[in-house]
């Protein structure tokens, strides 16, 4: 049987459409106002919700390698490249877990975004020696935003290749003590992380459509007091840890950060402010030492 040809069919649609305009001039009108009016709700309630300061921004507009689309979930927004294959941004706000609250059981597969047009599936990491590494964490979702969070952090566009021993050990570690710790000491604390990439590229062996990143970022901000300037943590960790460092090893300022990515952070941020926040190095407020080193076992 011979396909139809999209381009026809589009112009079918485009068509039918202006016919049900001339015929129906007032249904078109509602039906354009409720879209509209739910774009409207997307861009100026929706994900301002899930945003600290603003959407981040890339640096440069020309660089394509930089460019994502938001998507928003249930709990988290992230900003995704389907060149790379890979989430470039993701943003979360933590609050303490309830304590002693029972963990969801956790799923066993990772399921395909429908939004995503690369179409990077759970099948496209096998035997690529690399774990689906999550950016809104698994754990952090569940308890805080029940079931639905959990299948939102188990879809593909929150996941980017990470090595065994980053994913399993030290970034698991840093995924506790952000909400165990960090949250805690503050009550509530913006996190956005997302994956690096330099020099030359590299693919999973299993799906070319998914770039392998050199190293992972995570930034906090909270805000002690109103009325007070917010402060900010950030981490930089490469792929080739061996797990056990100490956490302190890897801290760095937001503006190396935005310097290896091309993303622009807190773009709402007042300039003055958004200037000493990102180039300041400050572990004592969030009592980094305490958490530092891994536990012993």
């Amino acid at each position: 049987m011979r396909k139809k040809s999209p381009t026809l069919s589009l112009l079918k649609l485009l068509l039918g459409l202006f016919c049900l305009s001339r015929k129906h001039p007032v249904l078109m009108l509602i039906v354009l106002g409720l879209g509209l009016g739910s774009y409207g709700y997307e861009v100026k309630i929706a994900r301002p919700a899930l945003l600290y300061q603003g959407a981040p921004q890339s640096r440069d507009a020309k660089n394509i390698d930089t460019w994502f689309r938001i998507l928003r979930n249930r709990g988290f927004i992230l900003g995704y490249s389907d060149l790379r294959g890979n989430p470039l941004w993701i943003e979360y706000a933590l609050i303490p877990a309830v304590e002693n609250m029972p963990s969801l059981k956790r799923p066993n597969h990772f399921e395909t975004d429908w939004r995503s047009i690369n179409r990077v599936s759970h099948e496209s990491y096998q035997k690529s020696g690399y774990d689906r590494g999550h950016m809104a964490p698994n754990y952090a979702m569940s308890h805080l935003y029940g079931r639905e969070g959990q299948a939102d952090s188990f879809l593909m566009t929150n996941i980017t290749p990470q090595k065994s021993k980053l994913n399993q050990q030290l970034w698991q570690r840093l995924e506790e003590e952000e909400i165990k710790h960090f949250a805690k000491l503050f009550g509530k604390v913006w996190v956005i992380t997302g994956p690096v990439f330099s020099g030359t590229v590299e693919r999973l062996s299993s799906d070319l459509t998914v770039e392998i990143p050199d190293a992972f970022y995570k930034i906090y901000m909270t805000e002690t007091a109103p009325n007070k300037p917010p402060i900010a943590l950030a981490f930089l960790i490469p792929q080739t840890v061996n797990g056990k460092e100490p956490l302190a090893q890897f801290v760095t300022n937001i503006d190396s950060i935005e310097a290896q990515t091309g993303i622009d952070f807190f773009t709402e941020l007042d300039d003055r402010i958004e200037s000493h926040v990102e180039a300041a190095i400050e572990q004592l407020p969030w009592d980094l030492q305490a958490v530092s080193k891994p536990p012993h076992h």
